[in-house]
């Protein structure tokens, strides 16, 4: 199928956020195989540039489950808001029936027999599973490249990294190719990558959506989106609690599915930045993270430099303790002489300082976490809100692994310099990702909000006000989709 060259229509069709494409297609104003038409056409033309989107299933096929769709509205029957969307998984969950790689060369055969929970209640609101979206191997770093799919590139800066582990899906929204996408978090990853992209993310509280076990170790899965309203949607939809998930919280996530307007007049914001030095940082970075306090400002909130009365290196070596701890799970991996040759560096460095750990280094992590955790709860007794940087660097050239310095300062581990969402992490608060700006190079960045315990609907309504009076937040198209496509 030849899609390569999209009509005024598809591409207008792209353009549209996912809640109103949703409208749109439940007013029959539009049927989803022209939705379908749309998006892959905007894959065909850009996803061989980005590497965004990976093991796409035939396109005939994904045109008929679409007409199944359109028969199934013709018929009354709608399967959820998502009825129709064109949905790519990131190929850290399992898609039932799709490849399962996790970016790893010992998984490059693998095929999911079923769905991850949040993978099946998207499936369940009605869309149609296109592919993967690429991340980094195993989703270790913020930058997705790997030896079974390649790398992704930026579609503001096609030479630069797309981030991760996110990354794929970040990427592939920005370049409207899909309407929403999901993604997964540990260190970041629902906040760089969203910071690179120029797009929207959220970090949900530790529960919010639910993940198997009885650690919270860190990682987290949730939403992101060109508009704080689609995050919001997505998020009721993965959300919610599951019989499998024994941490999960019970909230009905529906509040979740349309922002209340707030006023945030009075409303007190600490801005953390770099924590008085502590953090490198690439020059522009700050100066536009606090241009972004001006919008805050600008809806009535009181924002004010202010630290926790906690240690950021304690934090950050309490994180690694539990990073580490987690990564233990690909110890059987390691042990074998065959499957560890595959790993890639960052992998053996994780699993190998997890080895090293002693029940009493767990056990001062953990009592370490706490310490910080009370910290926070403190400064939000007198704050509504924390605001830092999402990313310490711009975008850089896609083919570095990782920034082994920053302004001179060397980073002592492949993910140093990610350290600035570490402690909101650590913290299980929820954290929304909004675009900042760009600097003079027309590179990306963003901040992260925090908000507290449990309030992701909080941190959403903040997200939505900030986004309808930023300068930054006006729909620009990236670079890549604006310019003659090479013949």
């Amino acid at each position: 199928m030849d899609v390569s060259a999209p009509t005024a229509e598809q591409a207008s069709l792209v353009e549209h956020s996912a809640v109103e494409l949703s409208g749109l297609i439940h007013q029959r104003e539009v049927s989803c195989v022209e939705v379908m038409a749309a998006h892959l056409a905007q894959i065909e033309r850009h996803n061989p540039e980005l590497n965004a989107i990976v093991a796409l299933r035939d396109p005939e096929v994904l045109l008929a489950e679409a007409r199944e769709r359109d028969e199934e509205l013709a018929a009354g029957r709608s399967r959820g808001w998502m009825h129709g969307f064109p949905h790519a998984v990131k190929d850290l969950a399992a898609a039932k029936g799709l490849p399962h790689t996790s970016g790893s060369r010992i998984f490059a055969g693998r095929v999911a027999e079923a769905d991850d929970v949040p993978v099946a209640r998207i499936r369940a609101a009605g869309a149609i599973v296109i592919g993967k979206t690429n991340t980094p191997e195993f989703g270790l770093g913020s930058q997705s490249y790997n030896e079974v799919w390649g790398t992704t590139a930026n579609p503001w800066d096609t030479s630069r990294t797309a981030g991760g582990s996110s990354g794929g899906g970040a990427a592939a929204l920005a370049a409207r190719m899909v309407p929403v996408a999901d993604g997964s978090d540990n260190m970041g990853s629902l906040r760089n990558p969203p910071a690179f992209n120029h797009v929207v993310g959220l970090r949900p509280s530790w529960g919010r959506v639910p993940e198997p076990g009885f650690v919270p170790y860190g990682s987290v899965n949730g939403p992101m989106g060109r508009t704080t309203a689609d995050v919001a949607r997505l998020l009721a939809t993965m959300a919610g609690p599951d019989a499998g998930a024994p941490l999960s919280l019970d909230d009905d996530p529906a509040v979740f599915a349309a922002i209340l307007e707030r006023d945030f007049s009075g409303a007190r914001i600490a801005w953390v930045g770099d924590w008085d030095g502590y953090l490198a940082t690439e020059p522009g970075v700050l100066d536009l993270c606090e241009s972004a306090l001006t919008t805050f400002e600008s809806l009535g909130c009181v924002v004010e430099p202010a630290l926790p009365a906690y240690a950021p290196e304690e934090i950050w070596r309490s994180y690694l303790a539990w990073r580490a701890w987690g990564n233990l799970r690909y110890a059987d991996l390691y042990d074998d002489p065959a499957t560890r040759e595959l790993m890639k560096p960052e992998l053996v460095w994780e699993i190998e300082y997890g080895l090293r750990l002693s029940a009493r280094d767990l056990t001062q992590a953990a009592a370490a976490r706490d310490g910080w955790y009370a910290a926070l709860a403190d400064l939000l007794q007198r704050y509504d809100y924390v605001v830092a940087p999402s990313a310490q660097v711009f975008p850089f050239d896609k083919t570095v692994h990782w920034p082994e310095e920053i302004a001179g300062r060397p980073m002592d581990t492949y993910h140093r310099w990610m350290e600035t969402v570490v402690p909101w992490t650590m913290s299980t608060h929820p954290v929304a990702a909004v675009p900042a700006g760009f600097d003079a190079r027309g590179l990306p960045t963003g901040v992260q909000l925090v908000g507290r315990r449990h309030d992701d609907r909080g941190v959403l309504q903040l997200a939505h006000a900030y986004e309808a009076v930023s300068p930054v937040m006006d729909g620009s198209l990236p670079p890549l989709l604006t310019r003659a496509t090479p013949a």
